[in-house]
């Protein structure tokens, strides 16, 4: 959990990475957005992409504790992808630099914890080995970062969540489980 030094040091980060690519923000811009010294930087994060890192843990788990209704694939996805949109231009701007992995294995987290709960719900009244429930949540999950990757490497430029509630319509309309 991050107190509240940590807090504001986080959202000043979110700000600047609104406004320009990860590899053009410094400590310095961050530290004079938060009006604090470096040494305040410094005790609470070792640099910053020790700081991406933890707020993308922290946004990862705040998504997964926040996910808890799982119908459909499609309730599966879209907290992702609102998470996605509530700030586009800093995740773009993250995915577009050299800490996308960090950025890609958090996002896998997320997509794992949603796939491996959505796959319980869906299996829990049949009798399904345990190496095939393994498979199918890994298919999801593929399926899931697949599409989202896909999406920023459009730079997010449709809107995801319709795109996808239409592609599961589609394939509800001719009587075909979405990806079972």
């Amino acid at each position: 959990m991050m107190n509240r030094t940590e807090l504001v040091i986080a959202k000043a980060f979110w700000q600047l990475l609104e406004e320009k690519p990860y590899s053009k923000i410094t400590v310095k811009n961050i530290v004079e957005r938060c009006e604090i010294n470096r040494n305040t930087f410094y005790y609470h994060f070792h640099d910053i992409p020790d700081l991406l890192d933890r707020i993308l843990k922290r946004n990862a788990n705040d998504i997964i504790n926040k996910s808890n209704h799982f119908d459909n694939l499609i309730d599966c996805f879209t907290p992702i992808v609102e998470d996605c949109n509530k700030r586009k231009k800093a995740i773009l701007n993250v995915y577009h630099s050299i800490q996308r992995e960090v950025f890609v294995e958090h996002l896998n987290k997320i997509a794992l914890y949603i796939s491996e709960q959505y796959t319980e719900l869906l299996t829990k009244d049949i009798n399904i080995l345990d190496q095939d429930k393994k498979l199918l949540i890994r298919f999801n999950k593929c399926v899931i970062v697949g599409i989202i990757l896909d999406w920023l490497d459009s730079d997010a430029n449709y809107d995801l969540i319709t795109s996808f509630t239409r592609i599961y319509q589609i394939l509800e309309a001719n009587n075909k489980k979405l990806f079972y």
